[in-house]
């Protein structure tokens, strides 16, 4: 590993549980983002910053100035543009050791297969249930695990699925809810800092998973930042 590497990523690599080996996993490593928005945000941060050494990020909005409030990769310079592209931009500039592939498309059940194929984690940092299951599908057909992350208001959940064979999205909430009866950030709103929380959450997981430390599957994370609790449930 040169000097240059080493001395960016030295207080991860000084960690035991972690060092070169890990470094070096995390270098290797190809994780998929979909959904570069509010949870999106902070996991391509921190991945990018971690040195994660291949980021895929899947979205099809363009960036609006109601974003910036959460979705901290963005800014009043990339309002127009597309998500992915703007994401692109900040990685290159964090860090130009990552490879980030800008996908600007809507993953739907035509692509999906094609375009998770090609990582070995993903993470779903999607905005809605139909997306949701159709990732959650098409990991449980192609064998890759998953993290899984929602927001609003207040409120958060992380869980990991798919993980050397545990349990899935499907085992905790069988079915697709009606779009119509579940209330999203648009329509209540959510609070900036929630996602910083919920996404840096879902961004260490997959960290674990590409170091080979320990993860708790089978498990939802229940965060409620007004109240401060947190609560996991097993399932």
């Amino acid at each position: 590993m040169s000097n240059d590497i080493f001395e960016r990523y030295s207080r991860q690599i000084f960690i035991e549980e972690i060092g070169l080996d890990g470094q070096r996993k995390i270098i290797k490593s190809k994780v998929l983002v979909i959904g570069a928005g509010g949870l999106g945000s902070p996991v391509i941060q921190y991945l990018a910053a971690a040195g994660a050494g291949n980021l895929g990020v899947v979205d099809f909005d363009e960036v609006e100035l109601h974003n910036l409030n959460r979705q901290v990769i963005h800014t009043e310079n990339t309002v127009g543009t597309s998500k992915v592209k703007s994401a692109e931009l900040f990685v290159k500039k964090l860090n130009h050791q990552v490879k980030c592939a800008a996908i600007n498309e809507k993953i739907n059940s035509s692509n999906a297969e094609k375009i998770i194929s090609s990582y070995d984690i993903i993470i779903d940092c999607s905005d809605n249930f139909t997306a949701r299951y159709l990732i959650n599908d098409t990991c449980v057909k192609l064998g890759k695990p998953l993290i899984y992350g929602s927001i609003l208001g207040f409120s958060g959940q992380v869980a990991v699925f798919n993980y050397k064979s545990s349990k899935n999205l499907r085992d905790i909430f069988p079915e697709l809810p009606f779009e119509e009866n579940i209330p999203d950030c648009d329509s209540l709103g959510v609070l900036g800092a929630l996602p910083g929380i919920v996404g840096s959450m879902m961004a260490m997981l997959a960290l674990k998973i590409i170091t080979e430390l320990p993860i708790k599957p089978d498990q939802l994370i229940l965060i409620d930042t007004l109240n401060w609790k947190f609560q996991t449930i097993d399932f």
